[in-house]
């Protein structure tokens, strides 16, 4: 199955390019999903589904659900209350009914990733996921490996009792020890987490931004990309919406499509050395309204496809549907993702990588490709088998290769977009030649 996941700033149109990713891939015939958390009644022209068991037709080929985040709160919620009845009672809790329940914030985070889990287990060819803006979106993306990690650390399965002992441990304690459903929930949770991160790991998953060119685009794409890059997601097409006409007499329209154009040339110029592809989709001059209109913003036929070298903004004008960039050796192909003629989607960047310098300078280098990062942003810890690497607003602690576990950490430097780590073997640890 094909992933396809639709980003960018706030209101910059990405739930209308999700609806249109979607109606693309299903007019190809590919059974699609559009999964969404906002109201799409008006964009589709028809109802969306609130149950992924039963999502709504749009179109042949195209389902669509909206998430219902308040209704998963409270499911949640309730089915916990039941589970952890006695401890509660214990405390002398009062029982929530769920009418009296309210949506908190954070809960559609949650619901989101439910919702994904589930859907990737559909009988679909691609799935397309309406995502929260750009910041939010990340952050999202980034919540499983998170709270897998937490719950590691807080419910170690080490030190799970066992059943039999529970009650004369409790006793020797003077504290009731933890039930057996709360270690079933804490598995259960981590296998649904562990396969969303797994879905959103795997090679046929990508990050399709949208944006409108402009000064307001470019600081949030530049942290985007950087983003992207720390949690290991492939952006794989950049989509400049909104695009007014050019050669207007009207001297404001002008000038805004003016901006536009320069803008455009700055990412035809940034962007392709990363393997996106740009999709310029122009502006209709009203809000999209049924599939009619889904139809005219025709993403496929304006996609631009790259092999690592930009050609430049007027090269990718007249690019049409199948067109590529000279040299690229790449297929536009489904206007959803820059693929390989094998088939296999191009990544972003280089996956992180050590680097084995023992024999010239007796170092191991892990290198972690950090397009757009700027110096003063990075933050580097190592603690214990863990590296806390902060860039910007994000935060990613990953464990380290086996091989660098037994290594000091010797400095590092940033150079070309590419954060270079150099670890010196510990003599103590590290196996002997002589």
């Amino acid at each position: 199955m094909r992933t396809v996941l639709v980003t960018g700033p706030g209101g910059a149109g990405r739930t209308t390019i999700a609806a249109a990713s979607a109606l693309a891939a299903a007019k190809r015939g590919d059974r699609t999903l559009l999964l969404t958390t906002e109201p799409t009644d008006d964009l589709l022209g028809t109802a969306t589904g609130s149950d992924l068991a039963e999502p709504a037709g749009i179109t042949d080929g195209l389902w669509a659900v909206r998430v219902d985040t308040g209704a998963h709160f409270r499911t949640e919620l309730l089915a916990f209350q039941e589970r952890a009845a006695a401890v509660l009672s214990m405390l002398g809790a009062r029982e929530l009914a769920g009418e009296e329940l309210t949506e908190l914030p954070g809960s559609e985070e949650f619901a989101l990733l439910h919702a994904l889990h589930r859907a990737s287990d559909g009988d679909w060819d691609v799935l397309v996921v309406d995502l929260p803006p750009l910041r939010d979106a990340l952050a999202l993306l980034a919540l499983p490996e998170q709270l897998r990690r937490y719950l590691r650390r807080l419910v170690p399965r080490e030190r799970q009792a066992a059943r039999a002992l529970r009650p004369m441990m409790a006793q020797l304690a003077g504290v009731p020890m933890p039930s057996q459903w709360l270690y079933e929930t804490v598995a259960r949770r981590d296998a649904e987490l562990a396969a969303v991160q797994s879905l959103l790991a795997a090679p046929s998953t990508s990050l399709r931004l949208v944006a409108e060119p402009g000064p307001a685009a470019q600081e949030s794409l530049r942290t985007a990309r950087t983003g992207a890059a720390l949690f290991g997601l492939r952006v794989d097409t950049l989509v400049a919406n909104r695009l007014l006409p050019r050669g207007s007499v009207d001297p404001w329209l002008a000038t805004l499509a003016a901006q536009q154009q320069k803008t455009l040339e700055d990412w035809y110029g940034e962007w392709p050395a990363d393997g996106v592809s740009l999709c310029e989709v122009g502006h209709l001059g009203r809000d999209p309204h049924g599939v009619g209109d889904l139809v005219l913003l025709d993403l496929e036929s304006d996609c631009t496809a790259f092999g690592g070298t930009g050609s430049g903004a007027a090269g990718a004008a007249g690019a049409g549907a199948g067109g590529a960039a000279a040299g690229g050796g790449l297929s536009e192909g489904d206007g959803l993702a820059v693929e390989r003629d094998s088939g296999q989607p191009v990544p972003s960047s280089a996956p992180w990588r050590v680097e084995d310098r023992i024999a010239e300078e007796d170092l191991l280098v892990w290198v972690l490709p950090l397009p757009g990062a700027v110096k003063s942003d990075v933050k580097l810890v190592r603690r214990d088998d863990e590296l806390l690497l902060t860039v910007g607003p994000f935060r990613r602690i990953v464990a380290l290769p086996s091989a660098l576990r037994r290594c000091t950490v010797t400095g590092a430097a940033l150079t070309d977009g590419e954060l270079r780590v150099r670890f010196s073997p510990d003599p103590g640890l590290w196996p002997r030649t002589d």
